[in-house]
């Protein structure tokens, strides 16, 4: 369902933009807010549950999760504002887990179950019934049937049948969850264990009842922008494409500062950072032994998998900051007073800028998919924007850590930079399923002197949950991105060996101006 616009994503961009709304312009928070899920599920007549009063009652929980509140107990009554007077703030709001299922909402779909279908042909040979090691196939007017009391679930049946009709039935978030967060609740709902749960949101993006949502800070952000004062965007570099074909970076560039931003920065400016401090760590800890590999720290769900499932390998994590808080540290190095907003394609960095062990400096993290319902509530359309000035605030390698392998990559090229004479080994992995394997083989001893990159997300960041794009057309927008900056760069370079090209419109000096070097010996590390 990834990139594919549903009824589900069409909901959620509903809520967000209403949200939204009440906050830029709503004088009467309380009755806006109760009459959100009015205009949401309009009419008498229900569009895709069975009442409208049903799809009311979830709507009226994705606007508690919206507004970053809880969802309602179910046994006594509470208001849809109940609890507003905390939310309605102006900074960060968030009442944990970050991750919840709207039990109405959620289709009670079982979890990992065989069934024949009627493609079976009775066929004399059987070979489901042989292979099972149950005796949980029998022949019922010819067909094979599965007594779900002796299946064991192995799938052994499934795999010899000639005419795929043992089908395997689970449940689509269960499926998504590569950590086995997703459990089953009295009543055969789905139910996520916070204690396995790193936030990653593939089961919300995986659900076709949208039965999972995660919490917004939209609200809060667009009441401190109303106070005023100086409130700094730095955007992931996954953000290319994800506002429309037109949505050039100078227009979304345009859009936020429309919106209401200061200013906008690149996030790929800390991946630089991020880079050479990584490339620092490898060649000092890993490459010299004192570590058996290193692990990559700029995914949080990835990390805090290692952290939790893994605490064993605490050490080899990397300590160095992520790109949204060296990003983040830099703007408040030149503007201590300004908010910064970090806006990317993840859900799980909402619980990176509120973690306590490490000062994070991001007074808010908003989604893709949220951004858009905010430019809808203003009216903004990043795609007719004339924007003016570009973001060149790092390299092409930082604007690589988007897509998978991408965070590899630079830092295998500042090794190269900075130690020419050391040969790097690479391990990455996408999907925390995959994660999870590359873990238990780096403890078992099989990657010692790796940098390991894990993404939580399969295909990188371009596939977070709160992305709008499909993610193929996502990464080679990314790609797209990271050829123009190169060639930029190029183009430079050969017009300082021909001065007749630097009467080009300025576009020389534009470059040099804005553009980062491929380089990263110029970047300075802000401390942990």
């Amino acid at each position: 369902m990834r990139g594919i616009q549903t009824p589900v994503s069409e909901i959620r961009h509903k809520i967000f933009t209403e949200i939204a709304r009440v906050a830029y312009e709503s004088e009467n928070i309380n009755d806006s807010i109760e009459a959100i899920p009015f205009k949401v599920c309009p009419g008498d007549i229900a569009s895709y549950r069975e009442s409208i009063f049903h799809e009311r009652a979830i709507a009226s929980e994705r606007v508690r999760l919206a507004m970053g509140m809880s969802l309602r107990p179910a046994d006594h009554v509470v208001h849809v504002t109940s609890g507003l007077e905390e939310s309605n703030i102006a900074e960060k709001y968030y009442e944990p887990p970050l991750m919840q299922v709207i039990p109405s909402a959620c289709n009670f779909c079982e979890d990992k179950k065989y069934e024949v279908s009627n493609m079976c042909q009775g066929c004399i040979a059987h070979p489901c019934m042989e292979v099972c090691p149950k005796d949980a196939i029998s022949r019922v007017k010819g067909k094979a049937v599965i007594d779900q009391e002796k299946c064991i679930k192995c799938g052994k049946c499934k795999s010899v049948c000639p005419y795929d009709a043992i089908a395997k039935k689970e449940r689509p978030c269960s499926m998504a969850c590569g950590v086995g967060a997703i459990g089953t609740d009295q009543y055969g709902r789905a139910k996520i264990d916070a204690e396995k749960c790193v936030s990653c949101g593939q089961c919300m993006v995986s659900c076709p009842f949208g039965a999972i949502a995660d919490k917004s800070q939209i609200f809060q952000l667009i009441r401190c922008m109303k106070q005023g004062g100086n409130v700094i965007a730095e955007v992931a570099p996954a953000f290319v494409g994800q506002f429309g074909p037109d949505a050039t970076p100078s227009r979304v560039k345009a859009a936020l500062l429309e919106l209401g931003f200061s200013d906008v920065v690149e996030t790929a400016l800390g991946a630089d950072i991020g880079a050479v401090a990584e490339a620092h760590h490898y060649a000092n800890h890993v490459a010299t032994g004192e570590l058996p590999f290193l692990l990559t720290s700029c995914c949080p769900s990835w990390a805090m998998l290692a952290k939790t499932q893994f605490p064993d390998l605490i050490e080899s994590v990397s300590s160095e900051l992520t790109p949204m808080v060296a990003t983040a540290r830099s703007i408040k190095k030149e503007h201590p007073d300004a908010k910064v907003v970090f806006i990317g394609p993840c859900a799980a960095k909402k619980l990176e800028a509120s973690r306590r062990e490490v000062r994070s400096d991001v007074d808010f993290v908003i989604t893709f998919e949220e951004l858009s319902g905010m430019f809808e509530a203003k009216g903004i359309n990043p795609n007719d924007e004339k924007g003016e000035g570009s973001m060149h605030n790092a390299t092409a390698a930082g604007r690589g850590y988007a897509v998978a392998g991408g965070v590899a990559e630079a830092v295998t090229n500042c090794i190269h930079e900075f130690y020419p004479d050391i040969d790097v080994k690479i391990e990455h992995a996408e999907g925390l399923a995959e994660c999870k394997k590359v873990l238990m083989l780096a403890k078992a001893g099989k990657k010692n002197g790796c940098m390991i990159e894990g993404m939580g997300c399969p295909g990188g960041c371009v596939a977070g949950a709160g992305t709008i794009l499909p993610i193929a057309k996502a990464k080679v927008e990314v790609e797209k991105m990271r050829e123009v900056l190169l060639t930029d760069i190029a183009f430079v370079e050969a017009a300082l060996d021909d001065p007749e090209h630097l009467s080009l419109d300025g576009y020389v000096d534009t470059i040099l101006d804005h553009a980062r070097p491929v380089s990263y010996t110029h970047l300075t590390l802000p401390t942990t």
